[in-house]
Order: structure tokens, then C-alpha cells, then sequence
């Protein structure tokens, strides 16, 4: 039976002591990205780091998709589970739909759904507090701002992302309660996720409204943003992955969600099991 996972980022990175693997064939590991892509240098990328950690210190064997709209999941999903895999594994709260009707037909197989809740039994849900992290941002935000305007960006317009934007503005609120909290999404499917023209008109338009901190929770298209930051040199708050080689001198800092702890927690549990 899998374990659950529930857990929280940091600003700074968490250090983990991995044990030594045995030497028993490694386990077979199948990922489903979100739209933004592995490559996004974001969420989905931290999903791949963690799997290729496991690659390497766990003998994973690992393969993957990268779904082309919101409607491919479920396809994506079936074809991994009548194959020969371990595990599965969702990123991203789009898939939550598709992981709940592909594992009731696939009872025998195993899931990890990062960043949503499906509640089986063969399904594990890793889950974060994303506001706790955005909170200690809007503080370091509103410190660094010397126009008392910040702004954030989300892609996706859910809960989930909104509890980005609560905390960091509940944290730039608590350092300056006169800070004003500029904020946007960029649209409502999931084509927000990797759409950084628009990320970019939006951050422009922060910008000239006084805005010279910039956070964003928005997958691939964080990209638009940082191109407006570096072109009106103002500053920007990376997410997920360490950002801040991105645009250097531009970054402040990044809100860590340590999405390839839980991806490589779960493989070493899968590992173990066998």
C-alpha cells in the first residue's frame, strides 16, 4: 500500500539524507506532466528532477509524457497503466479527473498525484502548503520594494493558486500594511501554464502601475515575466524550482515547493516495497 505524503516548502532548500539502495532492479516509474512540460524550469521541471534523482540513486527506470491539452490525461493515463510500471505519476491538480477514473479501472496499479487529492486506495496525494511559502515571499517582497507596490502573477485561475496569492499578500501586508498587492491571472485552463506573451503584457502593465516586485506562480510562462522584469529592471520572485539563475541579478529569491522530494520519497517507497 502506498504511504501519503503532505508536504511543505521552503524558501531555501531542504537538505534529505538518502540511504544507500539495495542492489534489487530498480523500479519501474511512468510520469504524466502537466501542460507546461518538463521543461518548463518551474513545477513540472522540479517533478523531473526528483524522478531523475531516482534514476540514479535508486536504479528507476523512468518514462514520461507531456500532455498537449487538458484532454489527453485520461488517454495518457490508460495506455501507462496497461503497461508493465510500478507507479504513475500526475503532475498537477488538471489531472485529478482523470487519475480518479483511471485508477478505479486500474485497481491493481499504483498512483502519486502531486498537488491534488484522489481518495482510493492505490492512489498516494502530495500535497503542499503553498501559502506558507508565499507568505515568507511577500515579506521579503515588501521589504525589497521601494514603491510599496508588489505584484503577483498566478497562471491558472484555481484554488490552489490562489492560496499563493492569499499568502503573499498576507506576507507583504504584515511588513508593510500600506504595501498594495497588484494581481492577475492569466487565464483559465490550462493553457495558462505555458502562455508567457501574456505573462509578460501582464507584468508590464503591473509595472507601470508602480509595481517593482513581481511574484508568479505560473509554470512555463513565468518566462514572460521575466523578460519584463530584466527590461524595466525591476525584481522578480522565481517559484517551485530555484529560479533564480533565470534572469541573474533580477531574481530576489524563489518560493522552493519541493515537488522532487515527494516525486523521489515516493519512487524510494515503491523501492523498498518491492
Amino acid at each position: 500500500m502506498l504511504r501519503a505524503f503532505r508536504f511543505v516548502q521552503f524558501v531555501l532548500p531542504v537538505l534529505a539524507v538518502v540511504s544507500s539502495t539495495a542492489h534489487a532492479a530498480g523500479p519501474k516509474i511512468a510520469l504524466v506532466f502537466d501542460k507546461g512540460g518538463k521543461d518548463d524550469k518551474s513545477f513540472n521541471a522540479s517533478a523531473y528532477a526528483g524522478a531523475m534523482e531516482a534514476k540514479s540513486k535508486l536504479d528507476a527506470s523512468i518514462k514520461y509524457v507531456e500532455a498537449s491539452d487538458d484532454n489527453a490525461f485520461e488517454n495518457l493515463l490508460k495506455n501507462f497503466s496497461k503497461k508493465d510500471f510500478d507507479l504513475i505519476i500526475s503532475i498537477g491538480v488538471s489531472q485529478a479527473d482523470a487519475v480518479k477514473k483511471v485508477a478505479a479501472q486500474f485497481p491493481e496499479k499504483k498512483y502519486l498525484l502531486v498537488d491534488a487529492e484522489v481518495t482510493a486506495p492505490n492512489v498516494s496525494n502530495a500535497l503542499f502548503q503553498e501559502h506558507e511559502g508565499s507568505y515568507l515571499v511577500g515579506a521579503i517582497a515588501a521589504l525589497a520594494s521601494k514603491t510599496g507596490v508588489v505584484g503577483f502573477i498566478g497562471g491558472m485561475d484555481i484554488p490552489l493558486i490562489r492560496r499563493f496569492e492569499m499568502g503573499y499578500s498576507a506576507g507583504a501586508k504584515k511588513v508593510n500594511p500600506k504595501a498594495k498587492v497588484i494581481s492577475n491571472y492569466i487565464g483559465v485552463t490550462g493553457d495558462a501554464w505555458h502562455n508567457p506573451p501574456r505573462a509578460k503584457e501582464l507584468a508590464l502593465s503591473q509595472i507601470a502601475s508602480k509595481a517593482d516586485v513581481i511574484f508568479h506562480a505560473s509554470g512555463a510562462s513565468g518566462a514572460g515575466v521575466f523578460d519584463a522584469v530584466e527590461e524595466k529592471k525591476i525584481f522578480a520572485i522565481g517559484v517551485d524550482s530555484n529560479q533564480n539563475w533565470v534572469k541573474p541579478g533580477r531574481v530576489l529569491t524563489s518560493m522552493l515547493k519541493r515537488v522532487d522530494r515527494a516525486v523521489y520519497a515516493t519512487i524510494e517507497s515503491i523501492k523498498d516495497a518491492k
